[in-house]
């Protein structure tokens, strides 16, 4: 067993792991923090997607001992700070870019860091981003749309589908 360290969510977080264990695991097993899911366990799914040091990195992808020393973000981080929804997540309510949620957390967190390098993207470039990340439920439509909402841009034009 290895000591690790990490700031998580803004807050100092340590824990001793194996070499061999994900981010994903730790996470959710050592800090509780069960909002990234593992969907796939083979990077297929983006249900684990998660910032660290600012990029978006799939957690099933990396061990836990990689992400030493780093700032991770997880969807518990990406509410304001206020308790009350982010914009990315407001606009997934709003434009009901989710059904069951069990991809919301991984595509909320692309969102994130696909708007942070691209403010405005076009409908072309979120679907483009995405292609990682499944979801099995809504049709993406629904997403795109939230997506293009928390950048700003106006949807109305956008049919309901």
């Amino acid at each position: 067993m290895t000591k690790v360290s990490m700031t998580v969510n803004g807050e100092a977080a340590e824990g001793e792991v194996e070499g061999r264990t994900l981010l994903v695991e730790f996470l959710r097993e050592e800090l509780g923090l069960t909002g990234t899911h593992v969907g796939c366990d083979t990077s297929q799914c983006g249900a684990c997607v998660v910032h660290v040091d600012g990029r978006d990195v799939k957690a099933c992808t990396i061990f836990a001992l990689e992400a030493e020393g780093a700032e991770v973000r997880t969807i518990e981080g990406m509410a304001n700070p206020d308790g009350s929804l982010s914009v990315i997540q407001q606009a997934f309510q709003d434009h009901h870019g989710l059904q069951c949620g069990f991809c919301t957390p991984g595509m909320v967190m692309s969102a994130a860091a696909l708007l942070e390098a691209n403010p405005k993207p076009s409908e072309h470039e979120i679907r483009d981003y995405l292609e990682g990340n499944i979801c099995r439920c809504t049709g993406y439509h629904n997403i795109v749309k939230a997506i293009m909402a928390a950048s700003g841009q106006d949807v109305s034009r956008i049919a309901a589908e």
